[in-house]
C-alpha cells in the first residue's frame, strides 16, 4: 500500500487537504485517528470510515516477535498484511533502523538478506507503518533505512515515505538517513524531493574489481566516482556523508585499503563508519581482530579522516540484518519441503 492510495481514499470520502493531512500526523506519531476536535472534525463519512482504517493501518506491520540487546536496541521482527516478515531495529538514542523491501537483490557477499534475493518491494504505507508501530513503543526522532533492502531499488516507495516522516511525522531531514550501495538515480532524485535526506553510502573497499565481488549486483560506479558523487549531494545538502565499511579480516583490511579511503575522502565532508563484521551462516568471512579495527579508525583519525568504530546492534542475539527473518523462516521452509 502507497501512502497516496490513502491519501486518495481519504479524498473519495469528501475529506478536505487538511483533515487528511491532520489524519496522517496521526497516524505517523502514533496518536488515533479519532482525535480530532469538533471544530476540525472531518466529514461523517470520514469518521465512519475511521475504525476500519486505523485497523488496516495498524495492519501493514504488526509485531511478531522482540529481540532486546545488551546495546539498548530491541530487533522487531515484523508480520506484514500478505505474510511476509521483515525487520527493523529500535537503536539507542531514539533511532530506529526501517526495511524498505522484503529481501535484497543486490546480493552483498557479508549479508544474510541478499542471500534469499528479493520477494517484493516494501509500499511506502509500509515502511511508514514500521516508524508508527515504533512509536507506540519509545520515541522516534531518527530514522535511519537501513535495514533489510536496497532504498534505491525501491525509489518512489521510499521517497515518498520519507516526504511523509520529515513533514507529518515531524522528524528532522537531516535525521532521516537514506543508506544505499550506489546507484546513480538516489543522485539524480534525492535533490528533487521537498524532504532531502542525509545520505549513507556503503562503500567496503576503494578498489572496483574488489567491490564488484563483495556486492555483486551494485550498479558499477568506480568507487572515485561515487564519493565524487556523494560529495555533490553533501555540498547541495549541507550534511556529511556517512560511509558505511563493513570490516572483513583478510579482505578489506589491509593497509592498502587504508590509504584508497585516505586518497578518496580527504578534504572531503564525511564521516567513515568502520563495522566489524557480525558472522552469518553460509559466508566464509571473519571479523579483524579488536586491535586490528582500532588501528584502522585511528589510522584514519590521524589523517584527517572523521571514523567511528561501531558495532552493529544486537550483537548478542545473532541478529545481523535478515538473522531474524531468515530464522522465523526456516521452519517454514522445512514444513514445505516434507510435503
Amino acid at each position: 500500500m502507497r501512502v497516496e492510495y490513502i491519501r486518495q481514499r481519504l479524498r473519495d470520502l469528501g475529506a478536505k487537504p487538511g483533515h487528511v493531512e491532520r489524519l496522517l500526523r496521526a497516524w505517523t506519531q502514533a496518536q488515533p485517528l479519532d482525535g480530532h476536535e469538533e471544530a476540525h472534525a472531518p466529514p461523517l463519512a470520514v469518521r465512519n470510515a475511521l475504525p476500519a482504517l486505523a485497523a488496516e493501518l495498524q495492519s501493514l506491520a504488526r509485531l511478531h516477535t522482540e529481540f532486546p540487546s545488551e546495546d539498548g536496541s530491541v530487533r522487531l521482527l515484523l508480520d506484514l498484511a500478505d505474510g511476509q516478515t521483515v525487520e527493523s531495529v529500535l537503536l539507542p538514542r531514539d533511532g530506529l533502523c526501517v526495511s524498505s523491501q522484503v529481501g535484497c537483490a543486490v546480493g552483498c557477499r557479508f549479508c544474510m538478506t541478499g542471500q534469499g534475493g528479493l520477494q517484493r518491494q516494501l509500499g511506502s504505507a509500509e515502511i511508514v507503518a514500521q516508524v508508527a508501530l515504533a512509536r507506540t513503543r519509545r520515541a522516534v526522532k531518527k530514522v535511519v533505512f537501513m535495514g533489510m533492502g536496497e532504498p534505491a531499488h525501491n525509489m518512489d516507495n521510499v521517497l515518498e515515505a520519507i516526504e511523509l516522516l520529515g513533514t507529518a511525522g515531524a522528524i528532522g531531514h537531516k535525521n532521516l538517513v537514506f543508506s544505499t550501495v550506489g546507484d546513480r538515480r538516489v543522485f539524480e532524485r534525492l535533490p528533487q524531493g521537498q524532504v532531502k535526506p542525509a545520505l549513507a553510502l556503503s562503500l567496503h573497499s576503494t578498489k572496483a574489481e574488489l567491490r564488484a565481488q563483495l556486492l555483486p549486483n551494485a550498479q558499477p560506479i568506480e568507487p572515485a566516482e561515487l564519493v565524487e558523487l556523494a560529495d555533490a549531494y553533501c555540498r547541495a545538502t549541507g550534511y556529511p556523508i556517512q560511509y558505511q565499511w563493513t570490516l572483513l579480516a583478510g579482505v578489506n583490511d589491509t593497509d592498502e585499503e587504508l590509504d584508497g579511503i585516505v586518497r578518496l575522502l580527504a578534504g572531503k565532508y564525511a564521516v567513515m563508519n568502520l563495522i566489524p563484521y557480525n558472522s552469518i551462516d553460509g559466508a566464509d568471512f571473519q571479523r579483524p581482530s579488536v586491535e586490528r579495527a582500532a588501528a584502522m579508525s585511528q589510522h584514519l583519525y590521524r589523517h584527517g579522516i572523521l571514523t567511528k568504530l561501531r558495532q552493529s546492534a544486537g550483537q548478542d542475539i545473532a541478529g545481523a540484518c535478515g538473522q531474524l527473518r531468515a530464522r522465523a523462516t526456516k521452519p517454514r521452509n522445512q514444513a514445505a519441503q516434507s510435503q
